[in-house]
């Protein structure tokens, strides 16, 4: 950011009185321009023991596997966010039900919050982000191909849970490992 939103002047890059972190602020309006993280919502589409997976059809991690999720947008609830993302990606109904999983991802700055749902039909089609969807068992998932940790993570407990006829509610942080392109860390909050 290198200009002021609110009147075009330069910014700096300092910590405002009575704050403790460095921001954007204008040297002329003295406006303070908050990054915060943000908030990805999405549903784990079910029908009958199988998830509902969309296959990426943008970047990033374009031709991989994932759940149907997205960035919320002003004015939308987690679960109208969850709803239009399963719309939008995967052109499916479903009955959003309980959050399943809570993920802080603070390398890359975001939050995801990821619930079940059943599918109301069986009526769904690749969205324009997806280029195809398909309904998968546990022994079908395409564990090398899923596109984000937090999938994995999902679906890993998701499964877990479905042996065990009880789900619950995971909530935790997903990091980066230092120095590593594509290995993480998960801590649970129990």
């Amino acid at each position: 950011m290198n200009y002021c939103s609110q009147c075009g002047s330069d910014i700096e890059i300092r910590v405002p009185e009575g704050d403790s972190r460095e921001r954007h602020v204008c040297s002329h309006c003295g406006h303070i321009h908050y990054q915060n993280p943000n908030v990805v919502t999405g549903c784990i589409p079910e029908w009958e023991g199988r998830v509902l997976l969309c296959r990426r059809a943008i970047e990033p991690r374009k031709g991989y596997w994932t759940l149907p999720a997205g960035f919320l947008e002003n004015g939308e609830s987690t679960q109208q966010g969850a709803l239009r993302e399963t719309l939008e990606e995967a052109n499916a109904r479903v009955a959003v039900e309980q959050l399943y999983t809570l993920f802080s991802l603070p390398h890359i700055s975001q939050v995801y919050m990821l619930f079940r749902g059943p599918l109301l039909d069986l009526d769904f089609s690749p969205g324009h982000e997806s280029l195809e969807v398909r309904l998968f068992e546990e022994r079908e998932i395409p564990w090398d191909e899923l596109a984000f940790q937090v999938v994995s993570e999902t679906l890993k407990y998701y499964f877990e849970d479905q042996r065990r006829g009880a789900f619950r509610l995971r909530s935790g942080v997903i990091e980066r490992l230092p120095g590593e392109r594509r290995r993480y860390r998960t801590t649970l909050h129990e």
